[in-house]
């Protein structure tokens, strides 16, 4: 078993443009993990989208360690490998640029369903209300705060 470290170091010597290139294929991979949760949560899949959470993840931890390491070398890679850097550089953007859109239509979403939710909410408890008369001859005024039986997980 490695340590962080020793990771750390094996990856800061591997050869430059090996380095740049591994570190390009991991960056296409989450853009394109992030681009089919895009596309899934617009289609209103959200459940489906739920699935590519864990890839998602791991692909955004291994891109960190490696554009870490690019940072750390980066003057011996300007040097050995500047088309590498230099196309490494404008993926790197396309992730900005992905990653703003995958963050929109994450809001989006989570805003949907929430207020769809509040809505329901809502509802069953307007419904759950006793339908009264009080002294005054009046309908009884639904109690303040009162809890209907949806819960609402803000945790999206």
């Amino acid at each position: 078993m490695t340590t962080a470290a020793e990771r750390l170091a094996a990856l800061d010597s591997l050869p430059a443009l090996e380095l740049c290139v591994r570190a390009a294929e991991t960056l296409d991979q989450l853009v394109s993990v992030m681009n089919e949760e895009t596309t899934l949560l617009r289609s209103g899949k959200a459940r489906e989208s739920t699935a590519l959470s864990a890839q998602k993840t791991a692909l955004a931890q291994d891109y960190m360690s490696l554009a870490r390491s690019v940072q750390r070398q980066s003057a011996r890679l300007q040097a050995e490998a500047p088309l590498a850097v230099d196309q490494l550089r404008k993926r790197h953007e396309r992730l900005a640029t992905q990653m703003a859109e995958n963050l929109k239509v994450i809001a989006t979403a989570r805003d949907v369903t929430e207020d769809l939710l509040n809505d329901v909410a809502t509802a069953v408890t307007a419904r759950n209300q006793p339908n009264t008369y009080g002294a005054g001859g009046k309908v009884t005024a639904p109690r303040p705060n009162a809890v209907g039986s949806v819960a609402i997980n803000r945790s999206l």
